[in-house]
């Protein structure tokens, strides 16, 4: 399931929702943003993409790339 759509983490409804880019309703929401967060990470592993952390201001406070990094750099 590589390369689907970058995932998102944010508010919803007063609780967190994992949302994934292209899909329309979010296929998981969750009381706590670390609950969220969690489900969020699994889920932008699974496919390769960007996770996207967002908080309650809705300002993105987070970015993590998994899959393929392109930058070749040592370390």
């Amino acid at each position: 399931m590589p390369n689907r759509g970058d995932v998102w983490v944010s508010p919803h409804n007063g609780q967190w929702a994992v949302k994934v880019e292209g899909e329309s309703e979010p296929p998981s929401v969750h009381a706590t943003q670390e609950e969220a967060i969690e489900r969020g990470r699994e889920r932008a592993s699974a496919n390769e993409s960007e996770l996207l952390i967002q908080g309650e201001d809705g300002q993105i406070r987070e970015r993590s790339t998994f899959g393929h990094d392109p930058r070749e750099r040592e370390g």
